[in-house]
């Protein structure tokens, strides 16, 4: 497996030494929802600090380590209620939604989560909330793994595509209302009487509010997933 700053010894940093760990991750994670993953380097992570290249290095020895930190950071902010709160079905709904809504946060996210393996401490407690939840509805052993999975890619998938569309929108200077007029004149001009049933389909879509149909698509599609585990739930 790749090497990672979670399965490596910390060493502790020089007496003197002001900067921790936890102020360079919250500067990190303000450059990346910024800039991007593009945007972010030692070097400039480093002027932002104030500090030297080498007080970060104490911390922080490479950038691999530093994206691993910023993932796991990721991971801790999303919701997963307990079964008995929530009950699994609405608990899993808050869970999805939650991811969702952290990835749309963090929008460089799914251009590095799977670069790097998450198994930082917030990874490991959401994976150990998460299983809770779905086994609390009565998946067999390894279908708990395949539930909380399936969800997971669902809602991971869908997002990333959210975030790819959004910065299509951004790219292209139009308002979001705009584009999405823009697109649908577009499509109905070339889903000509060869394609029936794609003419029906734009017709439709009369909606020019992207975060409603982006939003309306997602719960549709989330909802429809725990409907399909719900009938794979052992007797």
């Amino acid at each position: 497996m790749t090497d990672s700053i979670w399965t490596r010894e910390r060493k502790a940093p020089p007496a003197r030494e002001t900067l921790s760990r936890d102020q360079i991750v919250t500067a990190a994670m303000e450059l990346l929802d910024t800039d991007g993953v593009s945007g972010l380097s030692m070097r400039k992570l480093a002027a932002k600090l104030g500090a030297g290249a080498t007080s970060l290095y104490w911390h922080v020895p490479t950038k691999d380590d530093l994206v691993d930190l910023l993932i796991d950071e990721v991971w801790g902010e999303i919701d997963v209620p307990e079964p008995e709160l929530a009950g699994w079905r609405s608990g899993a709904l808050l869970f999805g939604h939650s991811l969702r809504s952290a990835v749309l946060r963090h929008p460089w996210l799914p251009e590095v989560m799977y670069t790097r393996p998450s198994i930082g401490p917030h990874a490991m407690s959401l994976g150990e909330r998460g299983l809770v939840l779905f086994a609390a509805a009565g998946f067999s052993d390894h279908a708990v793994d395949l539930a909380m999975g399936s969800v997971m890619s669902y809602v991971l998938g869908t997002v990333s595509a959210e975030v790819a569309t959004r910065e299509m929108v951004r790219k292209s200077g139009r308002s979001e209302e705009t584009w999405v007029s823009e697109l649908l004149e577009h499509a109905q001009a070339v889903a000509s009487d060869e394609y029936p049933e794609m003419r029906r389909s734009v017709s439709r879509r009369t909606t020019t509010d992207l975060d409603a149909g982006l939003t309306e698509s997602f719960v549709f599609g989330l909802d429809a997933l725990l409907d399909g585990l719900a009938t794979r739930v052992k007797e």
